[in-house]
């Protein structure tokens, strides 16, 4: 490993730390390997997926003096040859190349591996880079099912990793502050709050016949633990997730960023019942299975979450793509990713000529942080000091898990109802079967 300056590190860290209130986070107990990062250590990391999201996630780790990158995995060779190549421009620097993630974890020198695969290698492969002994970075949604999230927070404990997730949003102050806006009282008691995506950027998958494998794709590595299907454009780069046998759709994708803003900000984990419909409203004869358009209902205590996605049009509530508003007595906040404001409710004693509110008027609270930056920097500085990362595990696998509840009362078109104690839907087998999948042999969900 080669050293950098131990004070500006620690200059570094406390400036994050600072930013986004991690001096109090605890330090993890344990960790597997016996190798440890020290502070003058720079961190070599591994891309597994080296396209798309994960491109993005290693540019933003690019920046940190702190890490180094040193080997890429991908069974696209188209990509691996871009990648590399565009890599190597961007740095002077060569990577080692894998075509298979097991053969790369069997690399000592690598500290951490940054995950960015199809969903449905997320459990596997984030599992057995634990048992390797390397920290994780795996992108959201973590799983493709609620038995693959409660092995994954079982594996980061028993074998003492540092896991961050792909949510960035936690590690923004804005969205924080959001979350402490909603937790002080401010807004008065807090009935209802609503998520939503409107997803006109993504248009219909016209039906296609099979086609040829592209050159150069290990299209058997690809599928991996999924079911062996004809290849089809629509199944493979980007629209994938768009298939139950490798995702959830936008109920995971974009589910997972919003609603745990709601969850976190309510500092709430499990509702009392899930219900949900909608259907392939927008284009019913393409190929997509996940539903198009989406409604579903958190029922917890004393208030209600809903979540909504719609393809084909591009603006959903207050006129936002996307967002997440609390609606309070003294009034409601809206946020997206360009900012947070509030809307005040009128207070009964005002008048036309003394107008008086029932909260503060705040002018419009605008995000600027690069978040994925500030995720980035976080997951090193936990390596090195081994602390929780802002979203670590269990965050992950909560809300994971919430939108997993939410495709399960979707596909079986009925309220359900999850035990959190026994991790189980009581009494309920056909839901129960629905928090697992069968692996394409020879692949399985390791064992923790």
């Amino acid at each position: 490993m080669k050293n950098i300056s131990r004070r500006n590190f620690l200059l570094d860290s406390s400036k994050l730390a600072a930013t986004i209130g991690l001096m109090n986070v605890p330090v993890a107990e344990s960790f597997a390997s016996k190798k440890r990062v020290s502070a003058n250590d720079k961190v070599q990391i591994a891309c597994i997926g080296i396209r798309g999201v994960n491109w993005a996630n290693l540019m933003s780790h690019n920046k940190l003096a702190e890490a180094e990158c040193i080997a890429f995995c991908d069974v696209d060779d188209n990509v691996m040859k871009q990648k590399t190549g565009d890599f190597e421009k961007l740095t002077g620097k060569k990577v080692q190349a894998y075509t298979d993630y097991r053969k790369l974890l069997e690399n000592k020198d690598i500290d951490a591996v940054l995950i960015g695969t199809p969903d449905h290698w997320h459990a596997i492969q984030m599992i057995e880079a634990c048992s390797a002994g390397k920290d994780v970075y795996v992108e959201k949604p973590i799983s493709c099912t609620i038995e693959e999230s409660l092995a994954m927070v079982k594996a980061t404990q028993r074998y003492g990793r540092v896991v961050q997730v792909g949510q960035q949003q936690r590690s923004n102050p804005q969205w924080q502050a959001v979350m402490d806006y909603v937790k002080s009282g401010k807004l008065g008691k807090i009935r209802n709050i609503k998520c939503w995506i409107a997803n006109g950027n993504r248009g219909e998958l016209p039906p296609m016949p099979e086609e040829a494998v592209p050159s150069g794709v290990n299209y058997d590595m690809w599928l991996g633990p999924a079911p062996m299907r004809p290849f089809h454009k629509h199944r493979f780069h980007g629209s994938f997730r768009f298939f139950w046998d490798y995702a959830g759709g936008l109920m995971t994708d974009w589910g997972v960023h919003l609603l745990d803003i709601a969850f976190g900000a309510m500092n709430v984990k499990t509702p009392k019942s899930v219900v949900a419909s909608g259907g392939k409203f927008a284009y019913p004869n393409d190929m997509m299975e996940t539903p198009d358009t989406m409604m579903t209902i958190y029922e917890f205590d004393n208030f209600l979450v809903s979540w909504e996605h719609t393809f084909g049009t591009y603006k959903g509530l207050f006129d936002k793509h996307h967002g997440v508003a609390f609606y309070g007595e003294n009034g409601y906040l809206v946020a997206d990713r360009s900012g947070w404001q509030i809307f005040p409710e009128v207070d009964d004693k005002s008048t036309d000529l003394t107008k008086k509110y029932k909260v503060e008027v705040l002018p419009f609270q605008k995000i600027t942080a690069d978040d994925r930056d500030l995720h980035a920097a976080n997951f090193i500085q936990c390596i090195k000091t081994r602390q929780k990362p802002i979203c670590d595990i269990e965050i992950g696998a909560g809300i994971a898990i919430n939108s997993h509840l939410g495709n399960i009362a979707y596909r079986l078109g009925r309220k359900v109802y999850w035990d959190a104690a026994t991790n189980s839907f009581p009494k309920d087998a056909e839901a129960q079967a629905l928090t697992k999948r069968t692996y394409r042999k020879p692949w399985a969900l390791p064992s923790v």
